[in-house]
C-alpha cells in the first residue's frame, strides 16, 4: 500500500469519524430525540363536580432524551400549553429547572390520572450547580408542566384529575 492511499484511507476514515460524531450529537438527527414531539391535549377536571377546569395543549416527553431536555430549549410557554412527561411506571420522581428561562408549575400525576402533587417552581440563580438545583418531587407516572401560577388561576389542586383527550 502506498503512503498516498494509506493518507486517503486516514482521510476517509476521519471524516467518517467527524460524520458520526455529527449525528451523535444532534439531537434534531438523532431518532427519538428532543426535536420530534408528539402532541397531546389534556383535560384538567375538578375531583367533587366534574367541570373542566382547564385544557392543556401539551408536547410529550417520553423517551428519556425528552425527559431529561423537558422545557429547557423553549423561550416561554403560554397559558394552556404545557409538557407533558411519560414515564415507564409509576414511581417517585424529582425534577429540576435545568437551564430554564421561566418559572413553572410541576404537576405530578398518578397513573389513573390523579393529581398527587402541585409545586409553585421558581428558577435556581444562575451559575447553580447540577448538585444545588432545587429538586421538586412528587409521586406518579405522569408530570406536566405547565406556566407559573397557571395552577391557581385555572383553580386546580391535589385530587383533581388529567384526562387524555
Amino acid at each position: 500500500m502506498t503512503s498516498r492511499t494509506r493518507t486517503v484511507i486516514f482521510l476517509a476514515a476521519v471524516l467518517v469519524a467527524a460524520g458520526s460524531v455529527v449525528y451523535l450529537t444532534n439531537p434534531a438527527i438523532i431518532p427519538g430525540s428532543t426535536s420530534d414531539y408528539d402532541r397531546t391535549t389534556l383535560t384538567i377536571v375538578d375531583d367533587e363536580t366534574g367541570d373542566t377546569l382547564a385544557r392543556v395543549d401539551a408536547r410529550v416527553a417520553d423517551t428519556h432524551a425528552k425527559r431529561y431536555t423537558g422545557l429547557s430549549d423553549t423561550e416561554s410557554l403560554e397559558a394552556g400549553e404545557g409538557m407533558w412527561f411519560v414515564h415507564d411506571s409509576s414511581d417517585t420522581h424529582a425534577y429540576v429547572m435545568r437551564d430554564m428561562d421561566f418559572p413553572l408549575d410541576i404537576i405530578f400525576v398518578a397513573e389513573n390520572g390523579t393529581i398527587t402533587t402541585i409545586h409553585h417552581a421558581e428558577l435556581d440563580p444562575e451559575g447553580t450547580s447540577e448538585s444545588d438545583l432545587t429538586r421538586y418531587r412528587g409521586t406518579g407516572k405522569y408530570v406536566l408542566e405547565v406556566p407559573y401560577g397557571y395552577t391557581d388561576e385555572m383553580d386546580i389542586e391535589e385530587g383533581d384529575r388529567v384526562v387524555l383527550d
